[in-house]
């Protein structure tokens, strides 16, 4: 039986507790034609969003969203807020104030303003010893990240300026538990023409309200590739890095010290101890260039023993990280990984477009309980194909995730049509919770404020950082419903 359910409502297939959490939260959750196949389920009133003040976002009734930091606005170093607003996470600040490090996806020469003008005419207000790149004065990389405070009780932003530039295509990144940003470069240019510096590595974002600029030092221990987001262990210190790349590869970063990564350590990539080479991305098309293997599709909620190999020569001149995996070490692939999130004692992944429909997926991984040790091999961690919905109106192309206060996962889309952020259930399911009324553009950097009062988004272009607050209270009442 083919179901016919509508973009705008909560999407399920069918399991009572799916239909009861849209219930519980007030949404329409499942068609009228498929209640009728679950006893004792009654109808509920169809879920509309509610366009909210600043016309940017549908959101569910009760529920409303302040924008602010808009790309062009000037910051208070007299900067101008950079363009395509991307990852982003929330710190516990001062007073009870919300510190928000935002990334922006720019590179050279960009089409989008940058933090110094469209002719970067106020590149001397800053200390250009603190640029990474500043492409000899002039090409300069103006991927950077800025730092914000919010005060969510009174929906306002105190201040905002630009803490770390010179960077290319700051996509996503990562909180560590010593209170700092890992920001990610998704490039991996050579230091050639214009350029003064390689590019591809991960770089650290200390989390401040003072204005200035962090030095930007290169985490080239890292590896070089092209990074999308990472996420830390807190019980370990090991850091967790996802590969935005059709053929990319997992991977995990043993410090030499936990919480100083600049002092280095060591670089592995995950390989399924049952299956060498594995290619968990699913999809239709089964050849892959670099070697050919039986293929053998990952079926949702099977538990795989995971191991780790170590990677090599990892400032890669030659980007082969993955390839130096999959022929040489058996690493098991993955469909661009993207958001990664860590909670409790398990890791989210973000797959964009794995999946046999390449609509995405959404991995979890368990860490072994002796993670990184050599006790490690006789109780490995474990990894699961969580979600694999195959259906653009259930879920389409996850990036950015977090985990909300309740426990589900908020997912940001990056589809091709209506971009909307989601919601996955502990158990699997999801529902629609905001839709980008303006434009396609995705959403990006979901967080929430330390206070759980408040729910950050950016959407990409044309550059807006929102903050979405209301009754979350009715979210977490479902469970009990």
């Amino acid at each position: 039986m083919k179901l016919n359910i509508s973009r705008r409502q909560f999407l399920s297939y069918g399991a009572v507790a799916a239909a009861s959490a849209a219930v519980g939260f007030g949404f329409s959750g499942v068609s009228n034609k498929l209640k009728r196949h679950i006893p004792g389920l009654k109808p509920d009133p169809p879920y509309r969003f509610k366009p909210t003040r600043n016309e940017l976002l549908d959101l569910p009734e009760g529920f409303v969203a302040h924008a602010f930091s808009r790309t062009g606005e000037k910051m208070d170093d007299g900067l101008w807020v950079p363009g395509k607003h991307d990852g982003m996470a929330a710190f516990p600040g001062p007073n009870g104030k919300t510190i928000l490090i935002r990334n922006h996806e720019l590179v050279v020469n960009d089409k989008i303003v940058g933090p110094f003008g469209w002719n970067n005419e106020k590149i001397n207000l800053v200390d250009n010893d603190k640029f990474y790149d500043l492409g000899h004065k002039k090409a300069p990389s103006l991927g950077s990240t800025t730092t914000l405070v919010y005060d969510t009780k009174t929906m306002t932003l105190e201040t905002h300026f630009l803490s770390l530039v010179g960077t290319i295509r700051n996509c996503a990144g990562g909180i560590t538990p010593w209170n700092t940003w890992i920001t990610c470069e998704e490039n991996v240019q050579k230091a050639e023409f214009t350029y003064e510096q390689d590019h591809g590595y991960n770089f650290e974002v200390p989390v401040t309200t003072s204005p200035g600029l962090v030095e930007a030092i290169p985490l080239k221990a890292m590896g070089r590739f092209y990074h999308e987001a990472i996420a830390v262990d807190n019980r370990t210190g090991i850091v967790y890095q996802t590969e935005d790349r059709n053929d990319g590869l997992l991977y995990r970063f043993l410090p030499d010290e936990p919480g100083q990564l600049a002092k280095g350590g060591k670089l592995q990539a995950m390989v399924l101890k049952d299956l060498k080479s594995a290619d968990t991305r699913n999809w239709k098309t089964r050849k892959h260039k670099f070697a050919p293997w039986t293929y053998q599709p990952i079926p949702t909620l099977e538990k795989l023993s995971a191991s780790w190999v170590d990677i090599e020569n990892v400032e890669s001149p030659e980007d082969d990280l993955r390839k130096q995996g999959v022929e040489g070490k058996y690493a098991a692939m993955f469909a661009r990984g993207e958001g990664i999130w860590f909670s409790g004692s398990d890791f989210y992944i973000a797959c964009t477009n794995g999946g046999f429909e390449q609509k995405g997926q959404i991995w979890r991984y368990t860490p072994s309980p002796y993670e990184g040790t050599n006790r490690e091999e006789k109780e490995p961690g474990t990894i699961e194909l969580f979600i694999e919905p195959n259906d653009s109106n259930l879920l389409e192309n996850a990036d950015n995730l977090t985990v909300a206060p309740w426990g589900d996962l908020i997912i940001c889309e990056d589809g091709s049509k209506d971009q909307y952020i989601v919601g996955v259930t502990p158990e699997g399911n999801t529902y629609q919770f905001a839709r980008n009324s303006t434009n396609t553009s995705e959403f990006a950097g979901s967080t929430f404020s330390p206070d759980g009062s408040t729910l950050f988004v950016n959407i990409q272009n044309p550059g807006v950082t929102i903050a979405i607050t209301g009754p979350w209270g009715q979210i977490r009442q479902r469970k009990l419903s």
